[in-house]
């Protein structure tokens, strides 16, 4: 064990619990009605407490067992075999495990923006706990786990590089976020402007602190690795978010609070699985072409497509973390087959096992909420309470 690299991936611990809880609720809370800001607060909280139980019973097990280089298995299950004298590379195992929690806690919240404000809390619950064991989870262990599309796995030595996320995180929440938005169908309220964008300002900015430890723990060291990995990660943050609203003001003629942070968002998606591999300049690049791809994906999505996923999940991180995938290779740090093959395949197992358990789950439990529900507002009419004294 290394003291330093544990004293700092404790740190990236914390950071990254920190990005869902309240960083992700206060950016998505901001974005929604003012009637329904604590339904979006209930469902990333209840997903984080739901996930950490979860990861600790199979999630782990899963994602980095070693039964073969598709599935983990079960030895690990509730940490069967871990002490406090396992180690993972210099790393305490528990606190590898706990670092991966928070990465399996973000994930399926993530997907929240895509159906907020009209979905069924029962829903939220199952459809998240199953997707994250059956979806997510083997999605790590063939990438991280060094299962099949690792290196040394289906594509040679050179396997997928994804060095925090870009499609174990990024590509698996856009498409199913994007998924389930389309078969959901679209709020009653949809043109409803964001009701408190200071909020949305708040949380964005409490992510781009906490994806320092997303990003630069994931080089799981102490070293200069961790140190680029969050140079860049900043870097193309502030990038994205000043290229978008340009691209805002070239078109609309003016730039927006929210435009500027949802760039960031867009900037932070886009570096990271290129985060451990690439420099300054490139940074700088990947961020400043994504605040302006993303935005442009916004409206395919939004205007062209007529898919509401209401917070833009998949534009801004499905299509970011994929770019950002593809930029690798663009740099010469992966080979395409690898980078591209991933996509696919990690692609098409997401939308096909996405799909099967929405229809699954909604045998169980309604999809959408009534319009009674959905018309006066989640908070009071699902969970009893209320955010302000408002007409909003």
């Amino acid at each position: 064990m290394n003291g330093a690299d544990t004293a700092f991936i404790i740190t990236a611990t914390a950071l990254v619990l920190f990005m869902t809880l309240p960083g992700l609720a206060l950016f998505y809370g901001g974005l929604v009605r003012g009637r329904n800001v604590l339904s979006v607060f209930m469902h990333c909280f209840a997903i984080a407490c739901l996930m950490s139980i979860l990861w600790l019973a199979f999630g782990y097990s899963i994602a980095f067992g070693s039964a073969n280089p598709w599935f983990g298995g079960f030895d690990k299950a509730f940490l069967s075999g871990v002490t406090l004298d396992s180690l993972t590379g210099t790393l305490p195992e528990v606190l590898f495990f706990a670092f991966q929690m928070t990465f399996a806690i973000i994930t399926p919240a993530l997907i929240v923006g895509a159906y907020v404000e009209r979905v069924g809390f029962g829903f939220v619950l199952l459809f998240s706990a199953l997707w994250m064991l059956l979806v997510y989870a083997p999605v790590v262990h063939w990438i991280w786990g060094g299962g099949a599309l690792a290196d040394g796995g289906i594509f040679g030595e050179t396997g997928t590089r994804d060095f925090a996320g870009g499609i174990v995180v990024h590509e698996t929440a856009g498409l199913a976020a994007l998924l389930i938005a389309a078969l959901l169908g679209p709020r009653r309220h949809r043109t409803t402007p964001p009701h408190q964008p200071g909020m949305v300002m708040v949380g964005a900015a409490m992510l781009w602190v906490g994806w320092f430890g997303f990003n630069g723990g994931s080089a799981l060291a102490a070293n200069g690795q961790a140190a680029m990995a969050l140079t860049v990660t900043h870097l193309s943050a502030a990038a994205a978010s000043l290229s978008w609203i340009l691209w805002e003001r070239i078109k609309f003629g003016r730039a927006s609070l929210v435009g500027l942070v949802t760039g960031t968002i867009a900037g932070l998606a886009s570096i990271t699985p290129a985060s451990g591999y690439v420099g300054p300049v490139a940074a700088l690049i990947i961020g400043g072409i994504a605040g302006i791809l993303c935005q442009e994906a916004v409206n395919l999505i939004r205007n062209r497509a007529r898919i509401d996923d209401t917070l833009d999940v998949f534009a801004v991180h499905g299509v970011g973390g994929i770019f950002g995938t593809i930029m690798i290779a663009v740099f010469g740090h992966g080979s395409w087959a690898a980078q591209l093959g991933a996509l696919a395949i990690v692609g098409a197992f997401t939308l096909i096992v996405t799909f099967v358990l929405i229809k699954l789950v909604a045998l169980v439990t309604p999809l959408r909420v009534d319009i009674e529900t959905e018309t006066n507002g989640l908070d009071l009419s699902v969970h009893g309470e209320r955010a302000y004294e408002l007409n909003s």
